[in-house]
């Protein structure tokens, strides 16, 4: 089972649009995740502990070896699908 960590500004509100997104994703692709929500300050203390990062906003931070993606898309459904595809086919491997 892959671990993400979907981060917003305060760990709730478009943090959960993109979590509930992209569990959708992998439930209609049979990929086993498990997701957790929290604020974007609290990703490097969490980063470690997941497979994948997933922002709502901005967020760079070259100590974390994770990968990060961008899901700003999910909010504003203009490359959504794209951003849904990268990141199950990640989640795939």
């Amino acid at each position: 089972m892959k671990k993400v960590l979907v981060a917003c500004g305060n760990g709730i509100a478009t943090s959960t649009i993109a979590a509930v997104k992209i569990k959708e994703a992998c439930e209609e692709k049979k990929i086993p995740v498990a997701i957790t929500q929290c604020k974007i300050l609290e990703v490097p203390s969490k980063a470690e502990d997941y497979d994948l990062i997933v922002t709502t906003g901005k967020f760079q931070d070259p100590s974390i070896k994770i990968p990060i993606f961008s899901a700003i898309s999910l909010l504003t459904g203009i490359g959504a699908k794209e951003s849904i595809e990268k990141i199950t086919d990640f989640l795939s491997k």
